[in-house]
This record gives structure tokens, C-alpha cells and sequence, in this order.
């Protein structure tokens, strides 16, 4: 706990030598930005910043034992502060500035020339500062996935450090390879390998799913499992969360249009459209095992619908964006509810099956129905719009999103687990059984969701 309180002060003191160093913001705003394209990013960013609270808070802290809802919840609450942090310092410049193919350089380190005018490489009717902070939503609620894996089990300064340190190493260079000028996969900016992402599914849900697997593995089993019953607490509070996952996904997709014209209503309806067949599927699915469909199943269906549309939002016509949700709700359940048990991993709340296998989904369908008519991402020499996807003629397109799949899966499993190594043999990962059988509530925070006599 010392070392990782040491940890929280260094970053304060970069921070109070930062504000000497970010000094160019723009005076004033350009005339070419649009108060309407402004005014729907900055909605946007409000909107994805719910998603990680309350909307996954509450998700997350529902499906944990009693014992541990506010250490799950405050998990979700950590990343939204720390994060925020450490991407004023230094994450944004190493995820969106200009360098190299696979990681940015340090030229916006401190907010250093983030301006109030536009960069019409991240959009040319917003200013700098609305894209950062609308970027940073998405760094935020990206790590907090991640603590569904090891929910129930993991100390919270190992938490805090675990995925400080992999919002640098595994985050950062996957955004910058799939956003960021220069970057490997950018597709709107001629990366080497065009990889068609719209708004996340390798940068968010791969990396973060996958990692997520990783974790559960490197951690082990909670105590017990998988033969003592660890039911939800209240599905009434992941309800309400999943409720505002799916609201909040439509700043999330149609957000990343960076503008509020026809493509945010493409990839809004799109959004809407997969998550009610994946919700539909996951519980047709259940329903025919089970013999009656949950409202877990149902909800749990929805996220992976949002999860696998997330890449395609923006690419696809409407009515294929039902089948990606229908496959990923169908497939996700069978993840969760077959291949977990039959591999015997604890990922506590189904990070990998529904992120790592949603997000690997959606991004292999974005290059089958991806359309030009929708988004021409790609065009000739006379700037006529050229197939984007399968569907169209263009094969060499799916050959793109597994590449981009089979990079973001590598750096996922190597990122984390070397981070994991050195986390562990610092300042250990997990916490000792008797906190894990009090409950990390009371271990690890001194407080409790619930009065005992309730």
C-alpha cells in the first residue's frame, strides 16, 4: 500500500510540473467550428463517461456477491479518475500524436498544444479539446471492463497500478495503430493495414476482453469455485446498469461519426438495431436450453450485441446490423455459458465471453458487410467509392480485420502479461483468503454496501 501511495503522489507532482509545460491552448475558436457538431460530441463524451458510471458500476456491482459490490463499484469509479489523470499527462499525446506506426509521440504531453481549433485529421468541425476529451471516455471505460475478470479477488492498489500501467502499454499504442496518424491500422488515414473500426472493437472490447482473460488465468479461481454457488446479488441493479450500457453506447457509436450528420444516424440505428437481436438471440438461446429465458441472459445479450456492432456501426446497413447483434448474442452465450466451464477458467463476470469473443466477432463481420454506400472509407484515383467489404466484392478487406484482430489479440496477451508479472512481484496481486472470504468491501475500502442486519 505504501509503494502504490508513493505511485498516487509522483503522479500529483507531474502533474503540478505539467501545468508549466502545456501552455499553447488556442485563444479562441476557429470560425469553422460547428456549434452543432460541438454541441453532439460533448453530449457524446457525457454519455460514454456514463457508461462507466453508472452504467457499468451498476452492472458490474450486481452480479458480485454482497460482500463485494462497492470494491467492484469503486473499481469502475477509480478509472474515471486516475485515468483522467494519466491521460492529461501522457496518454493522449502516445495514443493521437504524430509517430511512429504503433505508438505517438510526446508532443501533447500535458495538454500541450490540444487546442480550441480544429484538426481535420480528428475532425474538422470540432475543436482539439472536445475530440481529446471524447477520446478519453473511451480510455476510461476500456481498463474498467477489464475488472470483471478479476472481480471478487484482486487488492485495489494492484488494481489502481495493474491497469495505470496497461492503459500505457496495451492502450495507448492500439489507439494510435487504429485512430492515430500514422498508425498501422488507420484506415481513414492510409494505414498499412486498412483495418475498419469504427468506434472500438479492437481498440475497447479485444484488447480489453482478451486482457481480461488473461487475468482470470494468471489469478486463479475465487475460493470455492466453481462448487460453491456465487449467484448475483441484485440483478436489479445490473438491469439498471445494462439499461445505461445501451443508452449510453449511442454516444459511444454514433459519437464516433465526430460530427452530427447522416453517419451519427447510420451508426445510432445500427446500435440500436444489433443490440435488440443480440438481446433476442442470447434469450431464444437460453430459453431453448433452460427451457425459460432470465433477465440476466436478456441483458447480458444486449451488451454483447453493443460489444460486436461497435466496429461496424458506422459501415453497415441496418438490417445486417441485426444479424452481426443475432450472431454475437448466440455465440457469447455459448462462450459463457458452455466454454467457460468446459476450460474451467474464472473470469468472474464474463469480460473475455462477452468483449473478447463480441468485439473478435464484430470486427471479423465489419469486414463481410461492410458497405461504401454507407461509409466509402475507400476510393480510386478519380475519387469514385470502392467496395469496403466482403459483400461487395472487396475479400482482401476481411484479410485486413483479422490482421488487425491477430494485433490486438497479441498485444493484449503479452502486454498483460508481463505487467501482471511485475505487479505480482512488486506489490502482490491477490488478496489474501481470509479478505477474499470477509469480502473486499470491508478489506480493501473499511466499508459496506449493505447494513448486516438487512
Amino acid at each position: 500500500m505504501r509503494r502504490s501511495g508513493s505511485m498516487m503522489f509522483a503522479v500529483l507532482l507531474l502533474l503540478v510540473a505539467g501545468c508549466a509545460i502545456g501552455n499553447a491552448q488556442g485563444s479562441a475558436p476557429a470560425l469553422t467550428v460547428s456549434n452543432a457538431d460541438n454541441a453532439w460530441m460533448l453530449v457524446s463524451s457525457a454519455l460514454v463517461l456514463m457508461m462507466t458510471g453508472p452504467g457499468l458500476a451498476l452492472f458490474y456491482g450486481g452480479l458480485v456477491r454482497k460482500k463485494n459490490v462497492l470494491s467492484v463499484m469503486m473499481q469502475s469509479f477509480a478509472m474515471m479518475a486516475l485515468v483522467t489523470l494519466l491521460w492529461a499527462l501522457v496518454s493522449y499525446s502516445l495514443a493521437f500524436d504524430a509517430g511512429t506506426s504503433f505508438i505517438g509521440g510526446l508532443h501533447h504531453a500535458f495538454m500541450r498544444d490540444v487546442a480550441l481549433t480544429p484538426d481535420p485529421d480528428y475532425g474538422a468541425t470540432i475543436p482539439v479539446q472536445t475530440f481529446m476529451v471524447y477520446q478519453l471516455m473511451f480510455a476510461i471505460i476500456t481498463p474498467a471492463l477489464i475488472t470483471g475478470a478479476f472481480a471478487e479477488r484482486m487488492k485495489f492498489s494492484a488494481m489502481a497500478v495493474f491497469l495505470m500501467l496497461w492503459s500505457l502499454v496495451v492502450y495507448s499504442p492500439m489507439a494510435h495503430m487504429v485512430w492515430g496518424k500514422g498508425g498501422l491500422l488507420n484506415a481513414a488515414l492510409g494505414g498499412a493495414i486498412s483495418t475498419l473500426d469504427f468506434a472500438g472493437g479492437t481498440v475497447v472490447h479485444i484488447t480489453s476482453g482478451v486482457s481480461a482473460l488473461v487475468c482470470a488465468i494468471y489469478l486463479g479461481k475465487r475460493l470455492g469455485y466453481p462448487h460453491e454457488p456465487a449467484p448475483p446479488h441484485s440483478v436489479v441493479l445490473s438491469f439498471i446498469g445494462a439499461c445505461l450500457l445501451w443508452v449510453g453506447w449511442f454516444g459511444f457509436n454514433a459519437g464516433s461519426a465526430l460530427s452530427s450528420g447522416a453517419l451519427a444516424t447510420s451508426a445510432f440505428v445500427n446500435t440500436h438495431f444489433a443490440t435488440a437481436g443480440a438481446a433476442m438471440s442470447w434469450a431464444a438461446a437460453e430459453w431453448i436450453r433452460n427451457k425459460k429465458p432470465s433477465a440476466l441472459g436478456a441483458i447480458s445479450g444486449a451488451v454483447a450485441g453493443l460489444v460486436a456492432i461497435t466496429p461496424a456501426a458506422g459501415f453497415v446497413q441496418p438490417m445486417w446490423a441485426i444479424v452481426i447483434g443475432i450472431f454475437a448474442g448466440v455465440c457469447c452465450y455459448f462462450m459463457v455459458a458452455k466454454v467457460k466451464h468446459m476450460f474451467g477458467y474464472d473470469d468472474a463476470l464474463d469480460a473475455f465471453g462477452v468483449h473478447g469473443v463480441g468485439g473478435t466477432l464484430g470486427a471479423i463481420l465489419t469486414g463481410i458487410f461492410a458497405s461504401s454506400a454507407i461509409n466509402p472509407m475507400f476510393k480510386d484515383a478519380a475519387g469514385n467509392p470502392l467496395p469496403s467489404g466482403l459483400i461487395e466484392g472487396n475479400g482482401h478487406q476481411l484479410l485486413n480485420q483479422l490482421g488487425g484482430v491477430a494485433i490486438a489479440w497479441g498485444i493484449s496477451i503479452v502486454g498483460t502479461l508481463v505487467l501482471l508479472f511485475v505487479v505480482d512481484k512488486t506489490i502482490g496481486l491477490r488478496v489474501s483468503p481470509s479478505e477474499e472470504i470477509e469480502g473486499l468491501d470491508i478489506t480493501q475500502h473499511g466499508e459496506e454496501g449493505y447494513d448486516r442486519v438487512a
